[in-house]
C-alpha cells in the first residue's frame, strides 16, 4: 500500500493547495496548481502558504456583514493597481489575506482589466445606518414562540385582532402552560356554547312539598359544611348546580329534600376535591338524620336523573375569567364572590344563566366599590355582555345585598365579614343600582 510523503503537508477539505503541491480531482486525476497572486478577492483558509501556517478566519456571510464590507470601502476607498475609482472592499477589522510574496511574478505583472461602472455610483448609507436598519428588519430579533403563533391563529379565527383598548388580560401567563393562553379564548366560547344545556330550570310549579324558603335553608346549611369541611368553591358551585338539576326533573318529597342535598355535596366533592369527605362524616353533620345506604342510594338516584353529566360550567368557571378581566384587587374579588354566592341562596336567580350571573357579580361589585368606569370595553369583550344587558340582574344582586344583614339566613353574610375575606360584607350596597321600587320588596328569607 502506499504511503504519504513525510514532507507533505495534510490536506485540508475544500481548501486548495499552492506552490506546485498535487491535489485530485473527482475523477481521480492529479493536477499541478499554483495560486494566483493576491489581488484583494483571497481569503486566507487553513492550510499552509507560503511556507507558514495561516490562522482560519471565521466571516460569515450575511446581510449585516455585506452592509460592513459596503460601509468600510466608502470610508477607505483602498485604491487597486493605481485605479483610484474602485473601493477596496474589506473589513476593516478583518483584513484580507497578505500578499504571497513566494507568488510568481508573471502572474504579478498580468494587468488587471477593471470596468468602470457607466451608471452613477448609488449612495452607501453609513455603517450606523446600515446596522440598525439590518437589526430592525432582521427576523432574529423577534422573539416567535410556538404559543404566540397559535394565539395568533385563535384569534384570527375568531375575529378579535386589532381590538381597540382592550387590555391582553393573559399577557402575565403566556409562560404559564397551565394557563392555556392559546387556547382559552376558544374555551369560553364553548362554554357559553353550551352553558345553557346544564342550566336549571324553574322548578317550583312540579314539587309540590317545597318552596323557595326551604330552598334557601338547605342552601344555607350546605354552606356552613362547606366550610367545615374546608372544601374548593368549585364544589360549592357543582353541588348547588347538581341540586337544582336534579329538583328540576323529579319531584322530591320535603323529609328527603336535606338527603338530596348532602349526596349531591358528596358528588360534588368526589369530582373536584383530592380528598373528599368520607360518607360517615356527612352522616354525622347530617345528626344522623340518613343512614349511609341511603346517602348512597340517592346518590345513585341523582347520577341516574342527571345522566352522569357533571362536567358543565357552572358559574364559578365564569367567575374567574371575569375577575380577571376587571384587574380587581383582592378586595374587589371577595365581593364578587360574596354577591355571587349571595345570589345562588335565592331562587330567582335560576332565570339567569351562569355567565350573565357572573358578569352581573362583577358589574355589582364595581358599583358598590365605586370603580370608575363600572363597565370597561375589556370587560364587555370577555363576558359578551353590554351594561344595559346585565342591568336586571344587577339590580337584583345589589338588592339581596342591602337586605343580607337582616335575613335569617346567615352563613354568606358571617362568611365575608371575617376579616380573613375583606369583611365586604359589611360594605354598603350600590344605591346606584337600587330604586325605590326596589327597596320596597318583602324579603323571601
Amino acid at each position: 500500500m502506499a504511503t504519504r510523503a513525510a514532507n507533505v503537508p495534510e490536506q485540508v477539505r475544500g481548501a486548495p493547495l499552492v506552490d506546485g503541491l498535487k491535489i485530485q480531482n473527482k475523477n481521480g486525476a492529479a493536477k499541478n496548481r499554483r495560486a494566483l497572486g493576491d489581488i484583494g478577492n483571497l481569503v486566507s483558509v487553513p492550510g499552509v502558504q507560503g511556507g507558514k501556517a495561516q490562522p482560519p478566519i471565521n466571516r460569515p456571510i450575511t446581510r449585516s456583514f455585506r452592509a460592513q464590507l459596503l460601509a468600510n470601502a466608502q470610508l477607505e476607498r483602498k485604491p487597486i493597481n493605481g485605479d483610484n475609482k474602485v473601493p477596496a472592499l474589506g473589513p476593516k477589522r478583518q483584513p484580507l489575506a497578505a500578499r504571497n510574496p513566494d507568488a510568481p511574478r508573471a502572474v504579478q505583472k498580468k494587468n488587471l482589466v477593471v470596468k468602470q461602472q457607466t451608471k452613477p455610483a448609488e449612495v452607501i448609507e453609513t455603517k450606523k445606518e446600515a446596522t440598525r436598519k439590518e437589526a430592525a428588519v432582521s427576523p432574529k430579533n423577534k422573539k416567535v414562540t410556538y404559543s404566540s403563533v397559535l394565539s395568533a391563529r385563535s384569534k384570527a379565527a375568531c375575529g378579535i385582532v386589532n381590538k381597540p383598548k382592550i387590555l391582553d388580560i393573559d399577557e402575565s401567563d403566556k409562560d404559564n402552560h397551565l394557563a392555556a393562553v392559546e387556547y382559552v379564548d376558544d374555551m369560553y366560547s364553548f362554554y357559553k356554547e353550551v352553558e345553557k344545556e346544564s342550566q336549571p330550570k324553574m322548578y317550583m310549579h312540579i314539587q309540590t312539598e317545597m318552596n323557595e324558603k326551604m330552598r334557601a335553608i338547605l342552601i344555607d346549611w350546605l354552606l356552613e359544611v362547606h366550610i367545615k369541611f374546608e372544601l374548593n368553591l368549585e364544589t360549592l358551585y357543582l353541588t348547588v348546580n347538581l341540586i337544582d338539576r336534579f329538583l328540576s326533573v323529579k319531584a322530591v318529597p320535603k323529609r328527603e329534600l336535606q338527603l338530596v342535598g348532602i349526596s349531591a355535596l358528596l358528588i360534588a366533592s368526589k369530582y373536584e376535591e383530592i380528598w373528599p369527605p368520607q360518607v360517615n362524616d356527612l352522616v354525622y353533620v347530617t345528626d344522623n338524620a340518613y343512614s349511609s345506604k341511603q346517602i348512597l342510594v340517592m346518590e345513585k338516584t341523582i347520577l341516574g336523573n342527571l345522566e352522569w353529566y357533571l362536567t358543565v360550567p357552572t358559574q364559578y368557571v365564569f367567575l374567574v375569567r371575569f375577575i380577571k378581566a376587571s384587574m380587581s384587587d383582592p378586595e374587589m374579588e371577595n365581593m364578587v364572590h360574596f354577591l355571587a354566592e349571595l345570589g345562588m341562596m335565592h331562587y330567582d336567580t335560576l332565570m339567569f344563566c351562569p355567565s350573565m350571573l357572573a358578569a352581573s357579580a362583577v358589574y355589582t361589585a364595581r358599583c358598590s366599590l365605586n370603580k370608575s368606569p363600572a363597565w370597561t370595553e375589556t370587560l364587555q369583550f370577555h363576558t359578551g355582555y353590554t351594561e344595559s344587558e346585565i342591568m336586571d340582574c344587577s339590580k337584583l344582586l345589589a338588592f339581596l345585598h342591602s337586605r343580607c344583614g337582616e335575613s335569617r339566613l346567615r352563613a354568606v353574610y358571617k362568611k365575608y365579614s371575617k376579616a380573613e375575606n375583606g369583611g365586604v360584607a359589611m360594605v354598603s350596597a350600590a344605591k346606584s343600582l337600587l330604586s325605590a321600587t326596589d327597596m320596597k320588596k318583602p324579603v323571601s328569607s
